[in-house]
């Protein structure tokens, strides 16, 4: 009997210690059913502490990263997370149009839970101006959501202004996550048709938060390449990242929640 895998792909940068970046994506595509595939935009040198150094591929072959894939094994969705420069923005809006990618997940990298930074300046602008227009959804987090709505977010109300803002602005749906603050873990899913849908959750006080971004959008992508819905894929993605936290498991001194939940699910 064979058995046919859905297949995704992460476009993002590659995290020494895993529980980010290229290793966390890999991590939870695999564990949520999907085959798994990667293209690399850079090189970080980065552990649970901090990012010491980044290295970009030339835009040259990260193209022929993306054209291996495609050519060979084609997509049911990508999930795109650190591009820290335009010229490699450019080239991967380019092959994605130019293959028609489809469930295109767009985690907007900006700054590390360790407080790097990790996009250049004028590469927003392409981010923005390119990318996100072809995105299914966006998945920023609060400090990201100001940036791309271009204004201050305090309390729910203003989650909702700064995701209709950028749902309108992209075409694209919003999700804005909660945390640093605002909604404790509660996030908001704002779609092109002006429907509005929040998923509630309760903190977990887990010091372990290494990756969580990376962690949540893979397993979007992972949910929409097996066909669910884009709410359904955020609501089981959500439920699959507070598993993984709530189940405190740790490897030492520091840890991302992707290497819990990766034991987690060898467990089960």
């Amino acid at each position: 009997m064979t058995t046919t895998l859905k297949t995704t792909l992460t476009i993002a940068g590659s995290d020494c210690s895993g529980g980010a970046g290229i290793q966390a994506d890999l991590k939870t595509m695999t564990v949520n059913g999907v085959y798994a595939m990667s293209v690399i935009t850079a090189l970080t040198a980065q552990n649970t502490t901090g990012v010491r150094a980044v290295m970009n591929v030339t835009p040259a072959f990260l193209a022929q990263q993306m054209d291996a894939v495609f050519e060979d094994i084609r997509p049911d969705a990508v999930k795109i997370g650190m591009v820290s420069s335009a010229d490699l923005i450019e080239t991967i809006t380019e092959r994605l149009t130019f293959y028609r990618a489809e469930n295109i997940v767009v985690d907007p990298v900006m700054v590390a839970t360790s407080g790097a930074r990790l996009i250049d300046t004028d590469a927003v602008s392409t981010l923005t101006e390119q990318l996100l227009p072809m995105a299914t959804v966006v998945t920023p987090n609060i400090p990201e959501a100001e940036i791309l709505a271009g204004m201050k977010i305090t309390d729910k109300s203003g989650m909702e202004r700064a995701a209709e803002r950028i749902c309108a602005e992209y075409r694209c749906a919003v999700l804005c996550k909660g945390g640093h603050a605002v909604s404790d873990a509660d996030d908001l899913l704002v779609a092109p048709d002006g429907t509005h849908h929040w998923f509630h959750g309760t903190r977990i006080d887990n010091p372990n938060t290494h990756g969580t971004g990376c962690t949540l959008s893979s397993a979007i992508a992972a949910n929409l390449a097996k066909e669910q819905s884009l709410a359904s894929a955020v609501e089981n993605a959500k439920a699959y990242i507070s598993g993984a936290l709530a189940a405190m498991l740790d490897l030492g001194h520091g840890s991302g929640p992707m290497d819990h939940a990766f034991m987690l699910n060898r467990r089960n």
